[in-house]
């Protein structure tokens, strides 16, 4: 069933950028500004959010399995709409649809809680988040390359079979996983003030949002350092943006072998403290006048590291704190990782264009790093966390 949850959590964030190549093309057969094309992306993430805090308490009370394959039926119902769009109000209404494959983040996070004790679960999601990390890095590759052979409307052909593939995969391989569901409504959405209420639950749910904006800020401001000043290629831009990548599959590796034995705690901060320290090196090579590839994307593979073991350790102790609420965590947890990145991705993109170029772009990923750290160290000082 790991594989299966490995392809359902991975879904969502290939389809959040594998047709960011296409935009062009996508606005030129649509006969539409590429500003409204590009509201593809953001209203994804923001349907993302939302459908996490949904999912959450749906899965609490009609179970996992339905929830998480419902998703994707309605994921291949919007990748039908965008292929059917011949005007751009109808591929932005499907890409929305589309935003319903993120109950495979959420609810493949609250699947491995409701198996798994909280060490072990840590060890799990660090597994299935490792498909967070390889969708993103291929998807602009694959993307580009099909749209440039056969055009845009393949990229999506590409979604659909993938999506096929899926929920052929959670029809044969998932089993139901909530053995507490049938509560009503209500009472699940009730779960959420229980959560509020918990500062345990808040100290993971921080360190979890501010290291993913380390990297969300990374995703929002580096472009333009690499088009703009270092005059990069997309292509060399995607080979370097692969160090980051292969350090978040390398640290999620690393928590799945070490969580048992040192902790949550302890992975968390050392994530956070990891990821804080790559930017600042950056930060302190271009500060001396060392602006070059190596110094903007080497430190990257060390941010990758720093997430790969903050992001499953957080996850799998959020979920944790309210165990007949790991649905609701789940997608909370989900929903301010998203937000937080969407936040931070958007300001870094200001930073890096207007307001101190790449100096101004670390500084923001130290922060954001250094805000993880003192919530992951405070974390220990916290009843249960």
């Amino acid at each position: 069933m790991l594989v299966t949850l490995i392809v359902a959590s991975a879904l969502s964030p290939l389809a959040i950028n594998i047709f960011i190549p296409s935009m062009a093309s996508i606005a030129r057969d649509l006969l539409a500004e590429e500003a409204i094309v590009g509201l593809g992306l953001s209203l994804y993430l923001a349907a993302t959010a939302l459908i996490q805090l949904v999912a959450g308490p749906l899965s609490d009370r009609y179970g996992r399995r339905p929830v998480i394959i419902g998703g994707m039926v309605l994921f291949m119902v919007g990748t039908g709409m965008c292929l059917a769009a011949e005007e751009v109000w109808l591929f932005l209404a499907g890409r929305v649809v589309q935003a319903a494959s993120a109950t495979g983040i959420a609810l493949s996070r609250a699947i491995v809680r409701d198996v798994f004790e909280r060490e072990r679960a840590a060890a799990m999601i660090g597994y299935v988040t490792m498909g967070l990390a390889v969708a993103p890095m291929l998807g602009p590759l694959i993307g580009g390359s099909i749209d440039t052979a056969f055009g845009w409307r393949w990229v999506f052909w590409l979604l659909a079979a993938i999506g096929v593939v899926t929920i052929g995969l959670l029809l044969a391989d998932l089993s139901e996983t909530n053995a507490d569901r049938g509560k009503p409504m209500r009472d699940q959405f009730k779960n959420y003030g229980a959560l509020l209420g918990a500062g345990s639950f808040w100290s993971y749910a921080l360190v979890s949002a501010l290291i993913s904006a380390v990297f969300f800020a990374f995703l929002g401001g580096a472009p333009f350092v690499a088009v703009n000043i270092l005059h990069m290629t997309p292509a060399e831009y995607g080979l370097w943006f692969g160090l980051c990548a292969a350090g978040y599959i390398l640290g999620n590796f690393m928590t799945a072998q070490l969580s048992e034995r040192l902790g949550i705690k302890t992975l968390m901060v050392a994530g956070s403290a990891i990821s804080m320290s790559a930017a600042l090196l950056s930060l302190a090579f271009i500060v001396v006048g060392w602006l070059t590839p190596a110094t903007v994307f080497a430190p990257m593979f060390l941010v990758g590291i720093g997430n790969g073991l903050a992001t499953p350790t957080s996850t799998a102790g959020g979920v944790s704190v309210v165990p007949h609420a790991a649905g609701a965590a789940a997608g909370m947890l989900g929903a301010l990782q998203i937000g937080t990145g969407a936040l931070a991705s958007f300001a870094a993109s200001l930073v890096a264009t207007r307001h101190g170029g790449p100096i101004g772009l670390f500084a923001l990923m130290a922060a954001f790093g250094l805000g993880s750290l003192i919530v992951a160290m405070a974390a220990r000082r916290v009843r249960n966390a």
